[in-house]
C-alpha cells in the first residue's frame, strides 16, 4: 500500500511516501496560497497513486485547536476519496532538525519540513505495528 504524510506548515508542505516499509522524504510544497498548495499536493497524491494520507496535527500545545481546525480545513480542499488518518505530529520539526545535524544546512527549503513528514509517517506505521502485535498476543 503507497501511504504518504505531510507535515503542513504556512510557508511549505514537507512530504514524505512509504510502500510499507521504507519511508523516503520528497520535495516539499511551497505555499503560494492555500488554492495553489491543495491543487499541487493532490496532483502529487494521483501521481504517485497514494492509497492513505497520514497528516500531522499538533495534539498538545498552546495553538493546538486552532492549527488543527486549519488543517482540517485545508484536507477538505483536497476533497480526497482515500483514507486520511491524523497523527500527533509533536516536536517532529525539532526532531527532524537534531537528525539532520551535520547532514545538510538548515535552510528555508523545506528540507526539514519533508524530513518531519517522514518522521510523522514513521510514527505512524510503529503506532499500525504495535497494534498488530498486541492483537496476535491476545489471541
Amino acid at each position: 500500500m503507497k501511504i504518504a504524510s505531510i507535515d503542513i506548515g504556512l510557508k511549505r508542505i514537507g512530504i514524505a511516501l512509504s510502500d510499507g516499509n521504507i519511508v523516503m522524504p520528497q520535495n516539499p510544497i511551497i505555499r503560494k496560497n492555500r488554492n495553489q498548495a491543495s491543487k499541487d499536493l493532490k496532483e502529487f497524491l494521483t501521481n504517485w497513486h497514494i492509497e492513505k494520507l497520514i497528516v500531522g496535527i499538533p495534539i498538545d500545545g498552546s495553538s493546538t485547536e486552532e492549527m488543527k481546525r486549519r488543517i482540517e480545513h485545508f484536507i477538505s480542499l483536497l476533497d480526497l476519496s482515500i483514507p486520511v488518518i491524523y497523527q500527533d505530529e509533536q516536536n517532529s520539526s525539532q526532531e527532524a532538525k537534531e537528525r539532520s545535524a551535520g547532514v545538510f544546512k538548515h535552510s528555508r527549503d523545506g528540507k526539514i519540513d519533508s524530513l518531519a513528514a517522514v518522521i510523522i509517517l514513521e510514527r505512524y506505521l510503529n503506532s499500525e505495528q504495535l497494534a498488530i502485535s498486541n492483537e496476535t498476543t491476545n489471541y
